[in-house]
């Protein structure tokens, strides 16, 4: 495994945030980029480690392994899986498992059936994985009787509190995992509620508020009867989907890896009040890659708790930030224009909103003593 060298070389941190500018432009000005983010992301992956020199058995091991077989999992699963099997599961039991949403929507209404979705959702997410509260997510937003825009609405929306949701136990996603097993030694001695403990008082407010937010966006749709819908996936679609989140992961496993050279060079150097905003990049980024870099057992629980926390919610603000938001995006063909209408406001909130809440502990903090 090649090292990262401990000064910058110019013409390495150069070539690379060309290819941060060209991730961060083109699906947003290229339609056929837009249309093809799987492919994209995997070229500007590959061209990533090799600027960076990077390449290696191991990562190229990890990129395919990854998405059929998560680390620290004793059997092989993982994303591919869950989404293929998922999708064969309401290929086959469409009628029966789309009766049962529709008849649970008829009972409670449009409102009180969104608000429970997105607050079952995002804090279920820690227990079952964000893999397959993701694909439960994709399907219950296919069905919903509301029109494309604000079911959009209704995906991101609960994609952020799926993403916040899933950061409390190690089981959650690759991001709490790698923290947790980097703060297991001294001082720390993470265990499986460290991170619920930590983080717990910051992301279940967050997640009821956006279960909120999401009835105040879409509670309000009348409608007097809600049909069974028309289940129109064919098998090839079904395992296309499957095919598509695979390339997706591996390409962002290579991407992180290749970046993380300028996380390394320049993140390292930055007070936790920038860190707190530079990683807005996980929104095109693994986040868990950024985890793998940046905590370190020397922080304090306040810089840990900074960087996990803004790491978490620009995970939601594009769609290559978090599982979720492939799976969802993939299941209802959002295209990246259309998530970041609503993802970039809704994220640059709640990192406003945080940001003064952390800022202000610190202060009271310092008073007190």
């Amino acid at each position: 495994m090649h090292e990262i060298p401990q000064e910058p070389t110019l013409h390495v941190a150069l070539g690379l945030a060309v290819i941060l500018l060209t991730v961060l432009i083109l699906p947003f000005r290229v339609r056929i980029v837009e249309e093809n983010l799987e492919p994209f992301f995997l070229i500007m992956g590959i061209l990533s480690v090799t600027v960076s020199g990077l390449w290696s058995f191991e990562l190229v091991k990890d990129a395919l392994k990854e998405p059929i077989w998560l680390p620290n999992t004793p059997i092989p699963i993982g994303i591919f899986q869950v989404v293929l099997t998922a999708g064969l599961i309401i290929h086959t039991f469409n009628l029966q498992i789309y009766d049962s949403i529709i008849k649970l929507l008829r009972r409670i209404g449009i409102g009180a059936f969104t608000f429970f979705m997105i607050s079952f959702l995002g804090l279920i997410s820690s227990l079952i994985s964000v893999i397959v509260t993701a694909v439960i997510l994709s399907e219950v937003a296919s069905i919903l009787p509301i029109d494309r825009r604000r079911k959009i609405e209704f995906v991101v929306i609960a994609c952020f509190a799926v993403g916040l949701g899933a950061a409390l136990t190690p089981v959650g996603e690759p991001l709490s995992t790698i923290a947790v097993s980097k703060l297991k030694g001294e001082p720390y001695h993470a265990d499986f509620f460290f991170l619920l403990n930590l983080l717990g008082v910051y992301v279940i407010p967050g997640i009821i508020l956006l279960s909120i937010y999401g009835v105040y966006r879409i509670g309000g749709v009348r409608f007097e009867y809600v049909e069974i819908p028309r289940y129109e996936e064919s098998l090839r679609d079904v395992v296309l989907r499957a095919v598509r989140v695979y390339i997706f992961v591996s390409a962002l496993i290579l991407l992180g890896k290749g970046l993380s050279p300028l996380a390394v060079w320049f993140f390292s150097k930055v007070p936790p009040e920038g860190l707190y905003w530079l990683n807005t990049i996980s929104a095109i980024l693994d986040n868990a890659t950024l985890v793998a870099v940046e905590i370190e057992p020397e922080m304090s629980l306040m810089q840990i708790k900074s960087a996990l926390i803004s790491l978490l919610i620009s995970g939601g603000m594009l769609i290559p930030g978090n599982i979720p938001n492939i799976v969802s995006a993939g299941r209802l063909k959002i295209r990246m224009k259309d998530w970041a209408r609503i993802g970039l406001p809704i994220g640059i909130v709640l990192l406003a909103f945080y940001f003064t809440v952390l800022m202000l502990e610190v202060r009271l903090s310092v008073c007190s003593q």
